[in-house]
C-alpha cells in the first residue's frame, strides 16, 4: 500500500544533507584542507586515526576570532559569500557554509583557532547542531586546529556502507597529492595514527611536486608551460594562443613522452581554480595530443592547471565540486592542445636537463667505469630492419646553419647520427628520426598513385580487401583468389617490396595504423651510410617535426649530452691553465 506524502523532519532532511558532503574519511580531510588553504595556509598537518573514524587537521593560516569561532559550526554560516550573486564569482574553495556544520551532525566537532596577532585562542566543542556547548581558551600557535572524532558514530549504516579503511586512506593519500599539485607554496605533513605517514615540501611549481609524489619520475623528466603572467604578460610565448579567454596564469605540467609515462591513464589530471576536477572533455584532448608519440598501451603524465574568471565557471553540480559547468569548453581543449604542442617541440630551454636524467647518468657511470665510451645499446625496431633505401632526399630546401641550432658531425656505426648542439652533443638514430618525418607528412599528404598494369595480390581474406578499402586504395577481384590494386600509396608505388607492404597494411586496423606503417617501411634504413650533407639534411627535417621526441611508435629518438656533463666528465675543473688547454 502506498503510504501518503509527508514532510520529512528537519533531523532527517539536516541527515540526508550532510551525508551528501560528508561520506567518507576522505570528505573530512578535503573540506578541513580545503579551509586551511582559504585561510592562507602555508603548513598543514593532517592526522588519521582510521579505527577511531578520528582526524584531526592544523595549519597556520589566518585563524577565527571568538565571535567566528562560536558561528563557524551553525548551518549555511560563511564568510566567502553574501549574495546570490556571489555564486556567480567564486575564489574560494569553499563558500556553501555546510562542511563544518555537517561534520557536527554526523561526528564530534572541536575547533581551536587564534588569529596572528591575538594573545591567546579559543577553543569550542560543538552539538550536533552546530552550537557550542564548552568554550575555553587554549595555548595553541596562530592558525586553526580541527578535530573531528568519531565519524558516523551517531549513523553506524553508513559506516558499515563505506569502502575499506585501506581504501579510505587511499583515497585521502591522492586527495593530498591533488591539492598539493595545486598549491605548492604548501608544506604537508601527514601521519596515520601516531606514526608518519608521508610529507610533500612546499616548491615554487607543481614541477617540484610531483617527483614527490611519482618516485620513479625526475624533474628533468617534466617540462612545464605557463600562460599569462600576472601583469598580463605571456610567461611562455606560444604556450597558450593570445585569446583574452585566459587572462591569468594556468599552466601546464607535463611528462616529456621519451621519459616518463604511465601503464594506465590515472596521470592526466585538470585542475581549475585550485581543485581538481573531472572534464572528460579536456581529457580526452590531453591524450589525444599525445597521440603516436607513446609506446602501446601507455599513458602521458599531465597536471593542467587552468586559472579561469569565476564567471566561467558553475561549481553547483556536484556536491564535493568535482564535477563543474565550464564555458567555452571547445576553446580551452583548442588551447590545451596547442600548449602541449609546444612543449612537446624542441628548443634549447624544453631540452634543458636532459643530461641529468638518469639514462644519461647511466651512460656516463658505464663510459667511466670501463675506460671508454659505449657506442651501442640503443635497439632499433624489428620492424625496420628489412629492406633498404638509399640516403635520404629532402623534399625542402635544407635550412642554412644559421637556421638549425643542431651541426651534424659524424655517423655512428651507420645507426647514429652524432650532432653538435650548443648546449652539448645529441645522438639523433637515423631509422625512427626519419621515421618521424615521414609520418608527419603522410599525416598531412596521404596521397595515392594509380598503377599502370595493376598489382596483383593473392589469397585475401574478406577483412583484408576491406581495410585496403578502408584507407582508400581501389581494389578489385581478378580472377581465383586474385585481386587487383590498382592504387597504392604514393611512398610505396615504386618500391621493390610494394607487394609486401600491401599485405601488411591489408593486416592493420585503421588509416593510423597505416601511416605508421607506411613511414616505418620507407623510412631509410639502420646500416645505411650518410653523407654529412644528407644526415644535415636528416636533422633539419626532424627538428621540423610536430613532435621531434618520439618515433610514432613511442620510442626516443635522441640521446642529449650536455657540456657541463662532459665537462664534469673530464674533469675540466681539476687543474686552470693555459698549458692544459682549459
Amino acid at each position: 500500500m502506498t503510504q501518503p506524502i509527508q514532510t520529512l523532519s528537519a533531523a532527517v532532511v539536516n541527515l540526508i544533507a550532510a551525508g551528501e558532503v560528508i561520506d567518507s574519511l576522505a570528505a573530512v580531510v578535503r573540506e578541513l584542507a580545503e579551509n586551511a588553504l582559504d585561510a592562507g595556509a602555508t603548513h598543514i598537518r593532517i592526522a588519521v586515526w582510521p579505527e577511531r573514524w578520528t582526524v584531526r587537521v592544523a595549519d597556520n593560516g589566518s585563524g577565527m576570532k571568538a565571535a567566528d569561532l562560536r558561528q563557524a559550526a551553525a548551518p549555511h554560516s560563511t564568510s566567502k559569500i553574501q549574495n546570490s550573486e556571489d555564486l556567480w564569482n567564486i575564489r574560494s574553495l569553499g563558500f556553501r557554509g555546510e562542511a563544518l556544520h555537517s561534520l557536527a551532525q554526523l561526528a564530534e566537532l572541536e575547533i581551536g583557532s587564534r588569529p596572528p596577532h591575538a594573545t591567546e585562542g579559543r577553543w569550542v566543542r560543538y552539538d550536533h547542531q552546530g552550537q557550542p556547548v564548552t568554550e575555553s581558551t587554549a595555548a595553541i600557535a596562530p592558525g586553526t586546529v580541527v578535530t573531528v572524532s568519531q565519524l558516523f558514530g551517531n549513523w553506524l549504516p553508513r559506516r558499515e556502507g563505506l569502502p575499506p579503511l585501506a581504501q579510505q586512506l587511499r583515497a585521502i593519500q591522492h586527495m593530498v597529492y591533488h591539492l598539493a599539485l595545486c598549491y605548492p607554496q604548501v608544506t604537508w605533513v601527514l601521519q596515520q595514527g601516531d606514526r608518519d605517514w608521508f610529507n610533500l615540501w612546499a616548491g615554487k611549481t607543481a614541477q617540484q611536486i610531483l617527483p614527490q609524489i611519482l618516485r620513479d619520475v625526475q624533474p628533468s623528466d617534466l617540462v612545464e608551460v605557463a600562460g599569462k603572467d600576472e601583469g598580463g604578460g605571456m610567461k611562455d610565448e606560444g604556450a597558450w594562443s593570445h585569446s583574452s579567454f585566459i587572462p591569468y596564469p594556468s599552466s601546464l605540467l607535463l611528462g616529456l613522452p621519451d621519459r616518463c609515462h604511465r601503464r594506465r591513464p590515472d596521470w592526466v589530471k585538470v585542475a581549475v581554480n585550485g581543485r581538481v576536477v573531472q572534464i572528460p572533455e579536456l581529457e580526452q584532448a590531453i591524450l589525444g595530443a599525445f597521440r603516436r608519440t607513446l609506446p602501446r598501451d601507455r599513458h602521458p603524465v599531465c597536471f593542467l592547471h587552468l586559472h579561469l574568471p569565476p564567471d566561467q565557471i558553475d561549481w553547483n553540480r556536484h556536491p564535493a565540486k568535482a564535477e563543474i559547468y565550464l564555458k567555452a569548453l571547445d576553446l580551452l581543449k583548442d588551447q590545451v592542445q596547442a600548449a602541449i604542442a609546444h612543449a612537446l617541440s624542441l628548443n634549447a630551454t624544453a631540452v634543458g636537463e636532459a643530461a641529468h636524467t638518469q639514462r644519461v647518468g647511466q651512460v656516463l657511470r658505464a663510459a667511466e667505469s670501463s675506460g671508454s665510451y659505449a657506442a651501442g645499446g640503443l635497439g632499433s625496431d624489428g620492424a625496420a630492419e628489412s629492406g633498404h633505401q638509399s640516403a635520404v632526399s629532402p623534399p625542402h630546401p635544407t635550412p642554412s646553419p644559421a637556421q638549425s641550432p643542431l651541426r651534424a658531425i659524424a655517423q655512428v656505426h651507420n645507426m647514429y647520427i652524432l650532432a653538435e648542439h650548443p648546449a652539448g652533443v645529441w645522438l639523433i638514430e637515423q631509422h625512427i628520426a626519419h621515421e618521424r618525418v615521414l609520418y608527419e607528412e603522410l599525416c598531412d599528404r596521404w596521397t595515392l598513385t594509380p598503377l599502370d598494369p595493376p598489382l596483383l595480390l593473392q589469397n585475401l581474406a574478406p577483412a583484408q580487401v576491406a581495410q585496403l578499402t578502408h584507407i582508400g586504395l581501389t581494389v578489385e577481384p581478378f580472377g581465383d583468389a586474385l585481386w587487383a590494386v590498382r592504387t597504392v600509396p604514393d611512398p610505396l608505388a615504386q618500391r621493390p617490396d610494394c607487394a609486401d607492404a600491401l599485405m601488411e597494411l591489408s593486416l592493420g586496423g585503421d588509416l593510423d595504423t597505416a601511416l605508421v606503417a607506411t613511414a616505418c617501411r620507407t623510412a631509410i634504413r639502420n646500416g645505411t651510410p650518410l653523407t654529412l650533407i644528407e644526415m644535415q639534411t636528416l636533422l633539419d627535417r626532424w627538428q621540423q617535426t610536430r613532435n621531434p621526441r618520439t618515433c610514432p611508435h613511442g620510442r626516443p629518438i635522441c640521446l642529449s649530452l650536455q657540456e657541463s656533463s662532459l665537462s664534469r666528465f673530464f674533469r675540466r675543473h681539476w687543474v686552470i691553465g693555459k698549458s692544459h688547454g682549459i
